[in-house]
């Protein structure tokens, strides 16, 4: 579990280390970092995370990483600067949409691999709404966080957009990819807007 005081931090550096990119003045300095560590150390652990920009409730950019592979104060910063300015489906974030933005941090448990028979077990095993899916196949990947389930509600839906995102047919669970689920704790900036 994050506090809401942390989450906060989290936001904050989000915003901060996209916000140097675009104006080049550094605020994330290498003191500062080793500030914020000492100051929240759950930061200098391995995390991995997602950030989601979004633009007028419209997805703008969406980049993290799947499985914890360095501390998370530095998966947070290279995540939230590849969403603004590396996700291919956009193009970079302009300094004009910087105030318009809200950010959303998706931190990610370890993804456990889901063992199905067929797709009907796979549907009485898989939890919409709770659940981030991975599905792998052919040397191709993709995930949903599990935020997507609100815009994909349904089964089949969810899954034909998934296996889409691999560069797979739509039809792929046919062909019985991996599935990996995970938990996935999310809060957003209009959360903490008073």
């Amino acid at each position: 579990m994050v506090t809401d005081d942390l989450k906060r931090v989290m936001l904050h550096i989000a915003r901060a280390a996209i916000r140097e990119e675009l104006t080049g003045k550094r605020e994330l300095t290498e003191e500062v970092k080793e500030r914020l560590k000492a100051t929240y150390p759950q930061l200098a652990q391995p995390g991995a995370v997602f950030v989601t920009i979004n633009e007028r409730s419209s997805l703008r950019g969406c980049i993290g990483s799947l499985v914890a592979h360095r501390p998370l104060l530095d998966d947070l910063i290279a995540n939230a600067k590849a969403a603004a300015f590396g996700d291919p489906r956009f193009p970079p974030l302009s300094p004009e949409e910087f105030d318009q933005i809200t950010i959303e941090i998706s931190l990610l448990g370890e993804p456990k691999p889901l063992e199905y028979r067929d797709i009907e077990e796979l549907r009485r095993k898989i939890r919409p709404g709770v659940d981030g899916v991975v599905l792998k196949l052919d040397g191709r990947q993709a995930t949903f966080l599990p935020q997507v389930w609100e815009e994909l509600p349904d089964f089949d839906q969810f899954f034909a957009h998934l296996c889409l995102k691999a560069g797979l047919p739509a039809n792929c669970l046919e062909y019985h990819p991996q599935i990996f689920v995970y938990p996935v704790e999310k809060w957003s900036e209009e959360e903490f807007r008073s």
